[in-house]
C-alpha cells in the first residue's frame, strides 16, 4: 500500500529562491485597483490629484516575508526599489479606474480613426491596420 504524503499542518509555507517579489500585495480590497508609485518628480502628488490614495490599511501586506519588512503602524505602505527611491502603494476606486481606462481607449480609437481617414483620402500613402 502506498501512502500519500502531506505537508505538516501548521507549518509556514516555503518560498523557493528566485520567486520572492517585494512588490507582491496581499489583502487587497476588490473595490479598488492598486499600483506602486515611485516617489520621484512629484508623482505621488500627481496620483493623489487623479483620485489615488496612499494605502495605510493594516490588512494589506506588501512584499514577501523578509526580515526587513517591519513598518510603522498607520504609515503608508512603501518599499525600497533601489538607488534611494521608495515606491508607495496607492489605490483608486475601481469605478474611477475603469472610467480612466475607457477614456484612454476612446482617445486611441480617435487617433486610429483620424489616421485611417487621412490614409484613405489618397494624400497620405498606404495604411493597413489589423487587430490580432
Amino acid at each position: 500500500m502506498s501512502q500519500d504524503s502531506k505537508a505538516p499542518s501548521g507549518r509556514v509555507s516555503r518560498t523557493p529562491i528566485g520567486t520572492r517579489n517585494i512588490l507582491t500585495v496581499k489583502g487587497k480590497d476588490p473595490n479598488y485597483v492598486y499600483r506602486h508609485v515611485n516617489d520621484i518628480d512629484d508623482r505621488i502628488q500627481m496620483f493623489q490629484e487623479a483620485g489615488y490614495e496612499l494605502v495605510q490599511d493594516e490588512s494589506v501586506v506588501v512584499g514577501d516575508k523578509r526580515v526587513n519588512a517591519a513598518s510603522s503602524l498607520g504609515s503608508a505602505k512603501a518599499v525600497s526599489v533601489g538607488q534611494g527611491t521608495k515606491a508607495y502603494l496607492m489605490r483608486i476606486k475601481r469605478e474611477w479606474y475603469e472610467e480612466d481606462q475607457a477614456k484612454k481607449l476612446s482617445n486611441v480609437a480617435d487617433i486610429e480613426r483620424a489616421t485611417k481617414e487621412k490614409a484613405l483620402d489618397g494624400t497620405y500613402g498606404d495604411l493597413k491596420l489589423s487587430r490580432d
